[in-house]
């Protein structure tokens, strides 16, 4: 293990510190606060915002957790991929659409908070901390894969062997040490998401959506009181 102090505490110490931070955290919560355990939906209190930007955010990070996921797994593959120009640029673009609509899921879902008071009054301290960490997140994303090309590629010969050295418990920052800034700073802004993960709506990523495979259709129905009973 190499690297300057500031490296070894920023991906060596801070990754195993957000991992016990969340295993804790998350089986706390599970163990405390059973009902919690959802993204505590706000819906019912404005649907129509709520469809526009959830839909596209959702689609958006489920691809490109996927292709990162991908890139974690199987990098050698990646980069047989990438050997050729015309599959690089077909991955690279493709990524690059499907960040800019998480980012454009992610805008439209601050909005609606704002724009709403009702759904406003529901949202929590640790709400506004996600949705900051994660536009900053997306950002440098974007940034890094317009400023930086060839990230898939990046992503598989230097991170993927720096991630795999930490879950030997063998850690190597000499993969991540002359990295950009802000390719570093996406790296820590992962370890910062992971660390929050037990404390925030994120958790319903551990039962979503499961549950929703067999459970049965659910009917919802609306009763208008008498005029004057409020």
């Amino acid at each position: 293990m190499s690297g300057s102090i500031l490296d070894i505490f920023l991906f060596v110490v801070l990754p195993y510190a957000a991992t016990a931070i969340f295993f804790i955290g998350t089986i706390r919560r599970y163990r405390t606060q059973p009902f919690s355990y959802s993204s505590l939906s706000s819906q019912f209190l404005e649907n129509k915002k709520h469809f526009w930007g959830l839909v596209p955010f959702h689609y958006g990070l489920i691809v490109i957790l996927t292709g990162h996921l991908i890139g974690f797994l199987i990098p050698r593959t990646v980069l047989w991929w990438n050997r050729v120009p015309a599959r690089l640029y077909i991955l690279e673009i493709s990524a690059l659409i499907f960040g800019l609509l998480t980012l454009i899921g992610l805008i439209q879902i601050i909005y609606r908070r704002f724009s709403s008071q009702r759904v406003l009054v529901v949202t929590s301290v640790m709400d506004w901390v996600l949705y900051v960490l994660l536009l900053i997140q997306i950002v440098l994303g974007l940034y890094t894969a317009v400023a930086y090309p060839w990230g898939s590629t990046w992503f598989a010969a230097l991170a993927a062997p720096y991630l795999w050295s930490l879950c030997k418990f063998s850690p190597d920052v000499s993969f991540v040490a002359p990295l950009p800034w802000m390719f570093k700073a996406h790296i820590v802004g992962a370890y910062a998401l992971i660390a929050i993960f037990p404390f925030t709506r994120l958790v319903h990523l551990l039962v979503y959506p499961l549950p929703y495979v067999w459970r049965k259709p659910q009917v919802v129905r609306w009763y208008s009181r008498p005029e004057g009973i409020r």
